[in-house]
């Protein structure tokens, strides 16, 4: 049993003002089965017998805290303990996962420490506690002292492998970063929910730069603002919003992905030690109060002495973001650089300070400078012509833009501009040029970036029906689907192989499937599907006992080319237990199976799922491709005797989706 306070639940079960601006501290007393563990906020400060085979557990809460941070859980969980400082640190896991807590959380304590030492203010609770649960309604909970996750934060040894930074320890990171934000001081109403949420989008970059560096930090911010940049009706919506439908609306890509980039690039316009010297001085000025942008604003310009209003006018209360072409001219009697920046997007020009280097005979000059016009074209002194002009040098502006550069130029910025960001940009614009060879050298070069996220990218880039571009690619492939550090990437490079349906990769699947990685397993049983069916059929009858994620996708699609009704029930148990996403992914091999089996059974049971998918997940437009599904598999069955159950079924099915809300 769990609760979920945020954004106004817990009156349901006790009664309080249910706002973000209230504040108290709280006792709260289970009484519950014997057997089970209690948690909540603050200290266990009563264990009594409360009857026949009942216990009363009594946790108290001493400093103030907001009700929707007020939290229960009760369950058969196993605590690990741990310590920061003197204070308790636990996790809270079912037994059969308890043996991977410290793998999983165990990086909390120096959580606890840097956010600690970063921000000036210790953590401020008794205690920290992280508690797993089933069936949760969001990713995670920042609880007060008592953080809750999905059940996605749990897994077994082998499930751990293919875990990235951008999955839990994100999510460690982000809740923990709240019991300042959010916690400590709270968001004055949810309207102002940007002074909760964005900081704790930020802390994932803040922990991504701490433990992994520059690239890793820089690509979890740039994971974040396409998230943004996806949905173009995130652009019309101000990050602090005093007009909503409904409460629930604040918790989107603007309050979280869009406000954690924009600290980011405060954070750099300000400078690291004046930022963080900001923030320290509003936490301390609000502790256990709340907070809104303003006050933000004010600690930030005491500490540095600088007006910000133009910086919150512009990227807190209004809408949107920059969108520029950059262009170039070089004048050889002028010895200068010109660059021409334009700023398209409707409305007022945007104030944007921004670093740019020149580059010239392997060397960068850097030159502060500040666009504030419609039109700015900005001079620089360059007695030849510059290799490479980097305009936004540090990678931090919430902006979309095109960019004029020659190719030529961006082979030069690959190989010399030090950035995550300098370098996907580079892969990104050869893409667009693929019929150039100069462009394929550069995604050619990416397959070997020492980012396994760029290799990831440079893979999935590639043209693998380009004879040149697959004649220079597959050998290094190759050694990254035996050998990459990165299973994702060896997945990835398994994948693509598989594409090119050639005998000579038989033997690198055969090998990839005895890897302990689901994911690089699932996309060598893929690859052998492709070549030898019968032995891919096999092996996927071999994997039955110990599969997951990736890997039963894979079994679910070999079942659909080669299985038979043998097959069928372990499809359909592994469908209806899947995530949404892996149900998602297992639909196309389900669909495939259920269309040749001359079983009215599996046709029913098959189209049922179908049709639930396509109803539950119509508003994403799911429905469309799902109702193609249908009709594939009612004329594959039109000439066989269960044609008319199949016409009927698939007939009421669609009729079921068409009507749905």
């Amino acid at each position: 049993m769990w609760t979920q306070g945020e954004s106004e639940s817990n009156s349901a079960w006790f009664p309080t003002i249910d706002k973000p601006n209230q504040k108290s501290t709280s006792e709260v007393s289970m009484t519950v089965p014997a057997k089970y563990v209690t948690l909540s906020n603050g200290k266990l400060v009563g264990q009594v017998p409360a009857g026949a085979g009942l216990r009363t557990d009594t946790w108290k809460m001493e400093e103030p805290h907001a009700p929707y941070l007020f939290m229960m859980a009760v369950g058969d969980f196993r605590i690990t303990k741990d310590t920061w400082r003197g204070k308790e640190v636990s996790y809270y896991l079912e037994p059969q996962y308890a043996a991977q807590a410290k793998q999983i959380f165990g990086k909390t304590p120096r959580m606890m420490e840097y956010f600690s030492q970063l921000l000036g203010v210790d953590y401020p609770w008794n205690k920290y506690a992280q508690v797993v649960v089933r069936e949760y309604v969001a990713g995670a909970m920042e609880n007060t002292s008592a953080s809750l996750f999905g059940d996605q934060a749990q897994g077994t040894a082998r499930e751990l492998l293919d875990w990235e930074y951008a999955g839990v320890e994100r999510e460690v990171a982000h809740e923990l970063f709240h019991h300042w934000f959010g916690d400590y001081v709270t968001a004055e109403s949810w309207s102002n929910l940007t002074m909760n949420e964005s900081f704790a989008n930020f802390s994932e970059v803040l922990w991504a730069e701490h433990e992994y560096g520059s690239d890793a930090a820089e690509a979890q911010g740039d994971l974040s603002l396409r998230a943004y940049f996806r949905d173009p009706s995130n652009y019309t919506k101000p990050l602090a919003r005093y007009q909503y439908a409904d409460k629930e609306d604040m918790f989107d890509a603007i309050s979280y992905q869009k406000g954690g980039n924009i600290l980011n690039m405060l954070r750099h316009h300000l400078g690291q030690e004046v930022f963080f010297r900001g923030l320290q001085r509003y936490l301390k000025q609000n502790a256990f109060g709340t907070g809104e942008p303003h006050q933000l604003r004010l600690a930030l310009e005491e500490v540095s002495g600088r007006d910000l209003n133009w910086f919150f006018d512009q990227w807190y209360y209004r809408a949107g973001h920059p969108i520029v072409t950059i262009d170039y001219q070089w004048d050889a009697v002028r010895k200068q650089q010109a660059v021409i920046v334009r700023q398209t997007q409707a409305g007022t020009p945007f104030v944007l300070p921004l670093s740019v280097d020149i580059y010239t005979g392997g060397r960068a000059q850097r030159y502060p400078a500040t666009l504030r016009h419609a039109v700015d074209t900005l001079y620089f002194p360059a007695a030849t012509k510059p290799d490479l002009v980097n305009v936004d040098a540090e990678k931090v502006l919430v902006w979309q833009k095109k960019d004029n550069k020659p190719l030529a130029d961006y082979a030069y910025q690959y190989r010399h501009a030090p950035r995550y960001l300098d370098r996907r940009e580079v892969l990104s614009a050869a893409k667009a040029q693929l019929p150039d060879p100069a462009a394929q050298k550069l995604l050619v070069a990416g397959l070997t970036d020492k980012s396994p996220a760029l290799r990831g990218m440079a893979i999935e880039l590639l043209d693998l029906k380009n004879a040149a571009l697959r004649k220079a690619a597959t050998p290094i492939l190759a050694k990254l689907a035996a050998t990459d550090s990165s299973v994702k990437t060896q997945a990835v490079a398994l994948t693509a192989l598989g594409t090119l349906q050639d005998k000579r990769y038989l033997k690198l699947f055969t090998k990839a499937l005895e890897s302990k990685s689901y994911q690089v397993q699932g996309a060598a049983l893929r690859g052998l599907l492709a070549l030898d069916a019968k032995q891919a059929l096999t092996r996927a009858t071999a994997f039955e006992a110990d599969n997951n994620g990736a890997l039963t996708v894979a079994i679910v699609q070999v079942y659909g080319k080669a299985g038979g009704p043998a097959q069928w029930p372990l499809v359909l148990s592994k469908f209806d237990v899947g995530s949404p996403q892996s149900r998602f992914d297992m639909l196309p091999g389900l669909g495939e199976l259920v269309g040749r089996l001359d079983d009215p059974t599996a046709l029913s049971q098959g189209i049922s799922r179908i049709k639930d998918m396509a109803v539950r997940y119509k508003q994403y437009g799911i429905h469309v491709p799902l109702i193609e599904l249908l009709r594939q598999i009612q004329q594959r069955h039109s000439s066989r005797p269960t044609a008319a159950q199949a016409t009927e079924l698939v007939k009421q099915a669609v009729i079921e989706i068409e009507a749905a809300t």
